[in-house]
């Protein structure tokens, strides 16, 4: 018994190895801005079908962009909130915001906000005088309701935004 216990902590400790999960993250490059892409649910399907469709929920999310850098401050100008098609819903920044070094700054997408679909998304833009530590950008979707409970996140990936923005 004592020798299973032992191959198993041994295989245990290889798989951990193996898989680099004990590895850190390599630093990203720094930046003086970004376009962000970040999937957003304003509702979502599941379940089984009835009727030809199945059943629609909708979820409330929170946006939060947090600034990485502990140094510097870093400056939102835009936070353009699309639909499942790719129009424009909502301009959700009426003015540039600053975000202090390790500060965030919050967006909140409503659960009864039903305009986005399961496709919606957001596109968030960034800037900063000098390079540094690209922010992190989540959603965070929520459905809380009696006995059900429904949390999940989305992250931000940075695209080239060719000449639209």
């Amino acid at each position: 018994m004592k020798l299973l216990r032992l191959l198993c902590l041994i295989f245990a400790a290889l798989s951990f190895a193996l898989s680099g999960a004990g590895q850190a993250e390599e630093a990203p490059a720094l930046s003086r801005g970004q376009t962000l892409y970040l999937p957003i649910y304003s509702s979502f399907w599941h379940g089984d079908m009835k009727n030809g469709y199945p059943q629609k929920s909708q979820v409330s999310a929170l946006v939060s962009v947090r600034n990485t850098d502990p140094r510097q401050s870093i400056r939102l100008t835009s936070a353009r909130y699309y639909d499942t098609a790719g129009r424009l819903v909502a301009e959700y920044m009426k003015a540039p915001k600053t975000i202090g070094p390790l500060a965030t700054y919050e967006l909140y997408v409503e659960k009864q906000e039903a305009a986005g679909g399961s496709g919606a998304n957001f596109l968030i833009v960034w800037q900063a005088e000098a390079p540094t530590n690209p922010p992190v950008v989540e959603a965070v979707h929520a459905d809380l309701l009696g006995h059900r409970t429904l949390v999940f996140i989305t992250s931000g990936h940075p695209i080239n935004p060719g000449k639209a923005d």
